[in-house]
């Protein structure tokens, strides 16, 4: 399989287009057919038959190969808005008759089009390709284009095909510059603990997280308020980053500084991840942990899918957790 230039000059409208090569065959063919009308001549007659029989074999091999192509959405991995993603479809050919060749695979969601050579009858291919998604969010793939020149080359043939897939795309990431700048000051265990020792000093309460260990449970407080209550110590708290996002988008914000957030917090917890940071993320209903070497798939696909809210949310917010959140007109401006 091979990918084609990104300009992508063979898309149209409509289902069937005229080659370079089609058009000069039509105008021979009108040539042939006028001088075999004036001549009379039954070799230009046969020889017009044969030329004809050439452009309607073509319309049928071409329609009759599309039509028998049926296409589905096998796998991608992780999808990050922006950024290409390894992806698979697999392509069957359920035609009897037809062994269709030079189909080219073109969609939207595709990071560029895919030039499949052959597609032997009754068969199927599997095609590795790559994905491209501009925004986050749950991407529905619902249908695809599939064009061809099989057999002659003479027409351009196009069939949307139908296809069913949804795809999880995470939030936008920064690029390395603008991460490294804006958090920098951000450095987690490379903070100083105040104290000596490793860890036995309480420094703060929290609640219960699935995944915490039950050795680290404050019985007492826990017994008093009838919920599970954790205790953090110091080293704790220093290689720990709880992460608060609100989701809260004042009037006056657009969609963009939303997403900007959003992308803002994706980054700052790869990053943190990359540090061997453990990341706590707290939004409105809903706290994930993530420890340092382990897989964050659950946050960002909680970013990926969280709308805004057009009226204030109360969250608990521990003092040197990281807030994210969409500022007002007047605050950017004040900044």
């Amino acid at each position: 399989m091979t990918t084609l230039a990104a300009a992508r000059p063979f898309e149209f409208e409509g289902v069937v287009r005229l080659t370079k090569i089609g058009v000069s065959f039509v105008i021979f063919t009108v040539v042939v057919g006028f001088a075999a009308i004036n001549t009379g001549n039954n070799a230009l007659y046969i020889g017009l038959s044969f030329m004809l029989g050439c452009l309607l074999l073509s319309g049928i091999a071409s329609q009759g190969g599309l039509k028998k192509l049926r296409v589905e959405f096998d796998s991608v991995q992780e999808a990050w808005a922006g950024k290409r993603a390894s992806g698979r479809l697999r392509i069957l050919n359920r035609s009897t008759v037809w062994n269709i060749r030079d189909v080219i695979v073109s969609s939207p969601e595709l990071a560029e089009p895919i030039l499949i050579p052959l597609i032997n009858r009754r068969s199927e291919v599997n095609v590795e390709t790559s994905f491209l998604f501009h925004r986050r969010g749950v991407v529905q793939l619902k249908t695809l284009d599939l064009y061809t020149r099989y057999p002659f080359g003479f027409f351009f043939k196009k069939r949307r095909a139908r296809i069913r897939g949804e795809v999880i795309v995470f939030p936008r990431l920064l690029d390395e510059e603008t991460a490294r700048e804006r958090f920098r000051s951000v450095e987690g265990d490379l903070h100083p603990s105040n104290r000596a020792g490793i860890g036995t000093d309480i420094y703060s309460f929290r609640e219960y997280v699935r995944g915490d260990s039950m050795r680290h449970v404050y019985w007492k407080k826990s017994a008093s308020l009838g919920r599970w209550i954790m205790k953090q110590t110091e080293v704790e708290v220093a290689r720990a980053v709880q992460v608060v996002i609100d989701p809260f988008k004042p009037r006056s914000a657009s969609d963009d500084d939303f997403e900007r957030m959003i992308s803002e917090a994706a980054t700052f917890i790869f990053d943190a991840l990359r540090r061997n940071l453990d990341i706590m993320l707290s939004m409105p209903r809903i706290t994930l942990r993530a420890r340092s070497g382990e897989p964050a798939t659950a946050m960002f696909r909680a970013l990926a899918v969280l709308e805004p809210v057009y009226e204030p949310v109360v969250q608990a917010i521990d003092r040197n957790a990281v807030v994210f959140a969409v500022r007002r007109a007047d605050e950017r401006q004040s900044a």
